[in-house]
């Protein structure tokens, strides 16, 4: 292979995300950047929020509580990645799945795969938590009725707001929108305001 040619096979391969070596079929997938962010999805409860909401003391924390199985809550979902990619030093944002229902032979990690496939295709580059007690439980504990739900802390780690349904007006189809409610809030609450 003369040098020119093993130069454009080379040129060839990388575009496609492959490196060759001076040797024929040495070819071998291309290490990712090391920037690249990778979306990852880890168990918990609401206790871990809590203690995340504690660590981030001095930012404002918006948790996104939502199911594969909540059109609205997908549908909204992208609203909090693109907050997290606005206000990356000032805002951390969390999801947090409650696919699970606690059918027993069907455990919290039954649901990861579709979870994750969902977390990947919005490139949801923040912590990611599949919730391992059953939905029903968490939504009597927080006195929730359905989801989409979104928490927003101050930055002294208190809630300054809940949006969930209870906020619906009449004429709306849905009772919150990033766009209309939770992104003006959250600007608010970076500005200072109540």
């Amino acid at each position: 292979m003369t040098a020119v040619r093993a130069l454009l096979c080379s040129a060839v391969l990388l575009s496609c995300g492959l490196t060759v070596s001076a040797f024929a079929g040495d070819e071998k997938p291309a290490a990712q950047p090391a920037t690249a962010a990778t979306v990852e999805l880890q168990p918990g409860t609401w206790k871990d929020i809590t203690a995340l909401v504690a660590k981030n003391k001095g930012k404002i924390v918006v948790v996104d509580v939502w199911s594969t199985s909540c059109a609205p809550c997908m549908q909204e979902f992208p609203g909090l990645v693109r907050l997290q990619q606005d206000h990356p030093e000032k805002v951390v944002c969390i999801s947090f799945n409650v696919d699970y229902v606690g059918i027993k032979n069907k455990p919290a990690d039954f649901y990861r795969p579709k979870v994750e496939a969902f977390l990947k295709k919005q490139q949801a580059q923040f912590v990611n938590i599949l919730c391992t007690e059953e939905s029903d439980k968490f939504f009597a504990d927080q006195e929730l009725s359905s989801i989409p739900a979104v928490y927003v802390y101050g930055t002294d780690g208190k809630l300054a707001k809940r949006f969930d349904e209870s906020l619906l007006q009449e004429g709306r189809e849905e009772a919150f929108t990033y766009e209309a409610d939770i992104v003006p809030f959250v600007k608010q609450q970076l500005a200072g305001g109540k």
